[in-house]
């Protein structure tokens, strides 16, 4: 097993209109140890510029940026197919916001008024594959979801689509769920998309959140990986 001191570097590029909260960002980043901030952006064009120039690891945006929101940057780094995680940090909490997020493709939604260990363990979670959301804001977006009547899956999911989707609950990687099956990554990934397509989902947390919703898997069972408490 590998030590923390052998792990690779997680290399960040912020994306923040503000000054003030990039520096302090950045702080608590650089502080964080086995991270390093490529670069800051300070509109959401010249974030895009940045993540294709440096492909870094994790790209860190704020929604309300001029030229292009954070909303638009994760459309775009998805539209482009880029393997960069994207975790969004805004003071934004309400669910609009955050099912247009979910739905650009972002791997996670964590507010400016979290503590810097939960910002840096969301950076670190959505690094290692893992979809990340605001406890309080998964909560309003079950319940909303709850109340809606078009949930239903297009088809029922398979025993096979219900049991990745547990996985992919807890946390684990495509690589880890593989493993976990015994099959190839590529089978997972197109499980994966069959589980997008019923669910009528964009990314992991939002399939998660629908299928917690529809009963299909449990809150707890969410717990360790989207952060669904």
């Amino acid at each position: 097993m590998k030590s923390k001191t052998d792990d690779p570097v997680i290399k960040v590029v912020l994306a923040d209109d503000h000054v003030v909260v990039r520096a302090g960002i950045h702080q608590f980043i650089e502080q964080a140890g086995g991270m390093q901030v490529l670069a800051e952006a300070s509109n959401g064009k010249e974030a895009c510029e940045l993540i294709q120039q440096l492909k870094p690891d994790v790209a860190v945006l704020d929604i309300q940026m001029p030229g292009m929101t954070g909303i638009e940057v994760t459309r775009w780094v998805r539209a482009n197919h880029l393997t960069v995680g994207v975790l969004v940090l805004t003071a934004y909490d309400d669910e609009p916001y955050v099912q247009a997020v979910l739905r650009a493709g972002a791997n996670g939604y964590v507010l400016k008024t979290s503590d810097p260990a939960e910002i840096i363990q969301g950076i670190r979670d959505v690094y290692h594959g893992k979809s990340v959301l605001d406890a309080g804001l998964a909560r309003k977006i079950i319940e909303k979801l709850a109340q809606q009547e078009d949930l239903t899956p297009l088809e029922p999911l398979t025993d096979r689509e219900l049991q990745i989707l547990g996985l992919a609950a807890k946390g684990y990687t495509n690589k880890a769920i593989a493993v976990q099956l015994g099959i190839s990554d590529r089978t997972v990934q197109n499980h994966l998309a069959n589980i997008f397509q019923k669910l009528n989902a964009e990314s992991r947390t939002e399939a998660v959140m629908r299928a917690v919703s529809l009963g299909l898997i449990s809150a707890t069972i969410a717990d360790t990986g989207a952060r669904l408490k």
